[in-house]
């Protein structure tokens, strides 16, 4: 794209870590022009752009600006990204919707599912569109998943997914973080990884709502100023009308996973970074068609793999999936158009997590969704 072609105009809201990753990925996507950063001071937002800009700048630099509404009001500014806490989130959502502002919001994109469909609503209203940062969605390697489960033979009948998606976060995460605040993130590790979790599933189910669902909270926590505890171990079922179960855990207090295992009746596929693609220049999975082979007294289990990639950086390139997700909303936004799908998926994922959190708060047992 030449200098002299139209760009989505950028503007970061708060300054939290995550915006690091996607500060880059603005720059990588293209279409995409980094005007400025907000904190609730500009000398935060200044030291935060100063932090960036030394490893990787934008040129010009984004202006600091201090105070949300000051970003909100900006008339230099088409689209912001929102990492807010989700406690406070949907109201700077909708204010940037009121403002003409497109928005990609963090996940969980609100703390219930009436946030979230009072989020969508003003954002139709006002003729802005509204996505989810799952980046993961936007990857080359989904296509690829998505042909060989249609196939018909890699994995015949589609049966069953299970994901898990953990980190250890360790003492001082536990007693400080924002994630561990109920008022701050008061969903927890469901909100903050479960999401990915539900958002896979109903993915490979092609957005299939499940008819009902069940949820554990295994264990909970919350820090000391935290009013509330939040979840830490979470786990949770899915079940389909069409046939199909769905099962995930997340949390806090497990070592690094991000796993994804779909089977079906004939084979099965697994991923073992279906969130973050480990480093490398390919994004790929194993496919899995196993044998028994028995003669009389000779029992022979065979594995029969075969590996499916897609030329694909992990991160800091044009072709990662985070500059994709960015590249994909700055079109919609110099397009003039506004794409459903990404709201109504966002609104299923909601429904599903906070379904699944019912469940959990009642005993454990089915409960149906919406």
């Amino acid at each position: 794209m030449s200098s002299e072609q139209k760009k989505c105009r950028w503007g970061i809201l708060g300054t939290a870590g995550i915006a690091r990753k996607n500060w880059h990925s603005i720059k990588n996507s293209g279409n995409g022009q980094l005007v400025a950063v907000a904190s609730r001071s500009a000398e935060r937002a200044q030291e935060y752009i100063d932090e960036n800009q030394a490893q990787v700048a934008h040129d010009p630099a984004p202006r600091a600006i201090g105070g949300y509404d000051e970003m909100i009001a900006a008339d230099d500014i088409d689209a912001v990204y929102i990492p807010l806490p989700t406690g406070i989130r949907k109201e700077w959502v909708i204010k940037a919707a009121k403002a003409g502002k497109h928005v990609i919001s963090e996940k969980p994109c609100g703390a219930t599912t009436a946030d979230v469909e009072e989020i969508i609503a003003v954002c139709r209203e006002n003729n802005v569109q509204f996505m989810d940062g799952v980046m993961f969605m936007h990857s080359d390697r989904m296509p690829a998943l998505r042909e060989v489960i249609d196939d018909g033979s890699s994995i015949g009948d589609l049966r069953r997914i299970s994901t898990q998606f953990s980190f250890g976060a360790g003492e001082e995460f536990l007693s400080e973080n924002i994630r561990m605040h109920s008022d701050l993130e008061p969903l927890g590790s469901l909100g903050d990884l479960g999401w990915y979790n539900i958002r896979f599933a109903l993915w490979v189910m092609n957005f299939e709502m499940p008819k009902a669902v069940t949820g554990r909270l295994i264990t909970t926590a919350g820090r000391p100023d935290s009013p509330d505890s939040v979840p830490i171990q979470f786990s949770g079922e899915l079940i389909f009308e069409s046939g199909p179960t769905a099962s995930f855990y997340c949390s806090f207090d497990t070592e690094l996973q991000q796993w994804a295992h779909v089977s079906g009746t004939k084979g099965n596929l697994y991923l073992d970074d279906f969130v973050v693609p480990y480093f490398g220049a390919e994004a790929g999975f194993t496919v899995s068609n196993m044998i028994s082979n028995n003669n009389v007294t000779d029992f022979r289990m065979e594995r029969h793999d075969r590996r499916v990639s897609v030329n694909e950086y992990a991160n800091n390139h044009p072709t990662a999936q985070e500059s994709k997700l960015f590249r994909a909303f700055g079109d919609l936004v110099l397009s003039g158009k506004t794409d459903n799908y990404w709201p109504d998926i966002a609104l299923k994922t909601q429904k599903v997590l906070n379904t699944c959190l019912d469940s959990a708060r009642n005993g454990g047992g089915e409960v149906a969704v919406g």
